[in-house]
């Protein structure tokens, strides 16, 4: 294991990060058609159970994950074959990829494991969990515990004659 570099984090340049979003895509296709194929032959081979809604659900879930990430990381060209566009990094910590990656890696392993029992289905509701706690983390927690704005401080002399007006008000 190398240890980490000191200095300045390199960046990639255009046609680098088009090359990983094509290995990344690469992988999460094989990854989805491997275990929705897996998952559809066990089921009809090894236990001549039929298709469940859920798993039509979880294909349909997959597709659309995949696509979307297509979509993203779509690279665009000029006339003259000059890049001119990279797409989205899919490779990006922090981004919006990462957590479709999750969608397609979480539905995966409902699929295979929903071979076990059905019940390992009631695992794809750590999704919506975890969408909503970002949200909350993200959006609603700062926005309901903001601490409220903070009244500038008056120096002593303006507090004084502040005082004195309100005095002669009252006589």
């Amino acid at each position: 294991m190398n240890p980490p570099k000191k200095g300045k984090q390199g960046t990639r340049g255009a046609k680098q990060i088009v090359e990983e979003n094509v290995e990344t895509l690469k992988f999460y296709r094989n990854l989805a058609l491997g275990t929705t194929i897996f998952a559809f032959l066990i089921m009809q081979f090894l236990f001549s159970t039929s298709i469940t809604v859920l798993f039509i659900l979880s294909c349909i879930i997959q597709f659309g994950a995949y696509k979307f990430m297509a979509y993203m990381s779509k690279a665009t060209y000029s006339e003259s074959g000059q890049l001119i566009d990279s797409g989205v990094d899919l490779n990006m910590a922090g981004g919006i990829s990462e957590h479709v990656k999750d969608v397609i890696l979480l539905t995966s392993i409902c699929q295979v494991t929903s071979l076990l029992s059905y019940y390992f289905w009631l695992m794809w509701l750590s999704g919506p969990a975890r969408a909503f706690y970002l949200l909350w983390k993200n959006v609603l927690g700062p926005y309901f515990f903001q601490a409220p704005p903070a009244q500038p401080e008056i120096d002593e002399k303006k507090q004084k004659k502040m005082e004195r007006k309100m005095k002669r008000m009252q006589r």
